[in-house]
């Protein structure tokens, strides 16, 4: 299988502190991962480390089997896409939906030159891949939250990328939002075109059956990684977020029932 990150025995101190120890993991095309822990457990910093905003102490980055450090790390970003709520903030609200999505191809907070044909070609194909073509001439932000997040995740995968990173993205979203939201997910997992994906999440009522593999983190350490199967028990998430709880599973979905 080709490898899209390989981790090889992290570490990254901050300010003499351990953020990240002794991480390795490996995530190969096709995979999806949903990525666990609790608040301070190192989430964050990994994925900083993952597309390059932060640089390890210790121990080997590979993405798309480019060796951080011996590569063009300002191209090698184009081919990852990365969504935050943080970002939500940071766009300009009176553009479109599609304005949003072409801001991505230069990975710009707005749109500072010329578009041609081609970059609304691009701009299309990434709205249709989320399903939100109908409200690509309606202000951003006029849109409803769930409706700016699937934005987000056009915006994203508008270069094509082949890691596509959701930090937290129901984070905010009501229930019957939080619901569709994962649908359309399921559908962009299920597309031809998919890149590979990171869901990083708290609860794991919302990793879907698309989710095929997990990993834990607890005080920067790997904790569990695996298949979803076996790294979603009771003792694992009763340790990673130290409290008694009981894992159920039903049909598809895990829940967190409190003891």
């Amino acid at each position: 299988m080709e490898a899209i990150v390989q981790l090889q025995n992290i570490h990254y101190k901050r300010n003499n502190r351990v953020i990240l120890n002794d991480i390795s993991w490996t995530i190969e095309k096709n995979q999806h991962w949903a990525l666990l822990g609790a608040n301070g457990s190192g989430k964050t910093s990994l994925l900083k480390v993952i597309t390059g905003y932060e640089w390890t102490t210790q121990g080997s980055v590979y993405v798309f089997n480019q060796r951080f450090g011996n590569c063009n790390l300002r191209e090698l970003r184009k081919r990852i896409g990365w969504v935050s709520t943080a970002l939500e903030h940071r766009l300009p609200e009176k553009d479109t939906a599609t304005e949003i999505v072409l801001s991505g191809i230069d990975a710009s907070m707005g749109i500072f030159r010329d578009i041609t044909e081609k970059d609304l070609q691009l701009a299309h194909e990434a709205l249709e891949m989320v399903n939100a073509r109908e409200f690509a001439e309606r202000k951003f932000g006029i849109l409803s939250q769930g409706e700016q997040q699937r934005i987000l995740i056009a915006r994203a995968l508008v270069n094509k990328p082949g890691l596509l990173i959701l930090d937290e993205p129901c984070a905010g979203l009501d229930p019957a939002a939080k619901v569709k939201f994962l649908e359309d997910l399921s559908l962009l997992a299920a597309h031809t075109d998919s890149p590979t994906m990171i869901f990083v999440t708290h609860h794991i009522e919302e990793i879907d059956s698309w989710i095929n593999h997990v990993m834990v983190l607890k005080n920067g350490e790997v904790l569990s990684c695996g298949s979803k199967n076996e790294i979603l028990t009771t003792d694992v998430l009763s340790n990673a977020f130290e409290m008694d709880m009981f894992v159920q599973k039903e049909r598809d979905k895990y829940y967190i029932r409190t003891v």
